[in-house]
């Protein structure tokens, strides 16, 4: 049994799953693509124990075994990482039986301690469903306090939360600020849709199409072909805007290249 979320919601390059490697299971669950993911994951490695760390060597070499065991024994000692990593080997069978109800007591408990993604994963299996019963409200409890955290992927799930109005009443506004952070730490998805809020002026966004045009080359820069073309598309109309102004005697501004967003 893998448990791997969709990729629906986050549009990523990387792959759905990877292994526990440098950044030490954070990425189990989902590619974690972004710079402040890999800091975040990073920083949870560099205040892990020494056990832990050698149990995460252990698995990069393929000894799942020893390392589940060895992350079960820091895991009763309260290390939060190594409770998070027992618990990801549960949920996906790695050295051992899957045990989906005793990989949700650790995941948990690592949730509780206050780590981001585990936070961001416990509340993933509510907002899926596939192995508890759906719960979207739970799942925006957990969300919140993952992306209190800065963690990226949160912050996408709590946009489309608020997008949708699943787990939460239906707030554009809130939406657009999710989705903003993210796209400011680098998630692709978020930055296309940050450029619509700002083509369209929704949400309460002022409409600022050299603002949108930024996010989509944003989202260009990152290989998104619809970020690109709205990049372009939106490049050859303020271009014909500011041409017809000065025919008319009335300039438009002029595209920006690098205008940054407020």
């Amino acid at each position: 049994m893998k448990f791997n979320p969709p990729a629906a919601l986050v549009r990523s390059p990387r792959s759905a799953r990877c292994s526990l490697s440098r950044f030490a299971l954070l990425c189990a669950m989902l590619g974690v693509g972004t710079f402040a993911g890999q800091a975040q994951a990073a920083q949870e490695v560099a205040q892990s124990s020494p056990q832990t760390k050698e149990a995460i060597a252990d698995y990069d070499a393929g000894n799942y075994p020893v390392a589940r065991s060895e992350f079960k024994a820091q895991a009763e000692k309260g290390d939060r990482l190594a409770e998070f990593n027992y618990a990801m080997m549960m949920l996906n069978g790695e050295g051992g039986p899957a045990d989906l109800d005793t990989a949700k007591v650790w995941l948990k408990r690592s949730a509780e301690a206050g780590m981001a993604h585990a936070q961001y994963a416990y509340g993933r299996l509510f907002d899926d469903g596939t192995e508890v019963q759906r719960d979207a409200a739970e799942a925006h409890r957990w969300y919140l306090l993952a992306a209190a955290q800065g963690h990226v992927l949160a912050e996408v799930a709590l946009a489309n939360q608020f997008f949708i109005g699943r787990g939460a009443p239906r707030d554009d506004a809130q939406a657009f600020h999710w989705y903003k952070l993210a796209a400011q730490a680098g998630d692709l998805t978020s930055q296309y849709v940050v450029g619509s809020y700002y083509e369209f002026g929704r949400g309460g966004v002022e409409k600022n199409l050299n603002i949108a045009r930024f996010w989509y080359a944003e989202a260009g820069a990152q290989g998104d072909p619809a970020g690109l073309g709205k990049f372009r598309e939106l490049s050859q109309e303020l271009a014909r805007e500011h041409s017809q102004g000065q025919q008319n005697g009335t300039p438009g501004k002029a595209p920006a290249e690098n205008e940054k967003p407020l």
